[in-house]
């Protein structure tokens, strides 16, 4: 059972997809539910052993789980596995974005800022394919990015803001580095950034 769960969670982690303990249950553990706790224990010790993941609880209500990788990471290496590397780029750079301003962004804002890093919604990017549907669909189904409607808006309008996976994945300390680098400043000319980053 551990075996099998162990495979079962790394087949869905390659598409980052959140892991309902329903399907657990369903797919793998079966008629062993009273043993469910001890077989995931294992599981999750399997994971961090042998593949450096960790399997993370992000909804208790729901009993929602995904992977973050456990290994210590170099810097700038964040978030990063194999080919997802660019894509996992663009979303390093939403997530400093939505940190700078206030950890919530409207979509607008959102759109208008990747319209200026030349990446444009509704236009397949050479690196990116739809950049829209990897923003609204992908980022948001893996747990990346949160979208919460903004009451009252015609047309409808998007706040965006980082997601659980994001949470356990990277930090802001890590983000705010990330951005004093690439304006080649230091983190604390960014004072109340700095020290919500500390503070975290």
């Amino acid at each position: 059972q551990v075996s099998e769960l162990v495979q079962f969670l790394l087949v869905k982690d390659q598409k980052k997809i959140p892991i309902k303990r329903a399907d657990m249950l369903k797919n793998i553990i079966r008629e062993y539910r009273n043993t469910y706790s001890e077989i995931v224990r294992r599981a999750d010790r399997t994971l961090q052993q042998v593949f450096g993941l960790q399997l993370v609880e992000i909804d208790t209500k729901r009993h929602i789980y995904i992977l973050i990788n456990n290994l210590p990471r170099a810097e700038g290496q964040h978030l990063c596995r194999g080919k997802e590397k660019e894509k996992m780029g663009l979303l390093l750079v939403i997530l400093s974005f939505i940190f700078m301003k206030g950890n919530s962004v409207k979509d607008s804002a959102l759109w208008e800022f990747l319209h200026l890093l030349r990446v444009q919604p509704g236009k397949q990017h050479s690196v990116f394919g739809d950049v829209k549907k990897l923003v609204t669909e992908e980022f948001v189904k893996q747990k990346y990015l949160e979208t919460t409607p903004i009451p009252l808006t015609d047309p409808p309008e998007f706040k965006y803001q980082w997601g659980p996976r994001a949470e356990k994945e990277t930090s802001k300390k890590d983000v705010l580095n990330f951005v004093a680098k690439m304006q080649g400043k230091d983190p604390t000319f960014w004072a109340s950034q700095y020290n919500e980053a500390e503070a975290d």
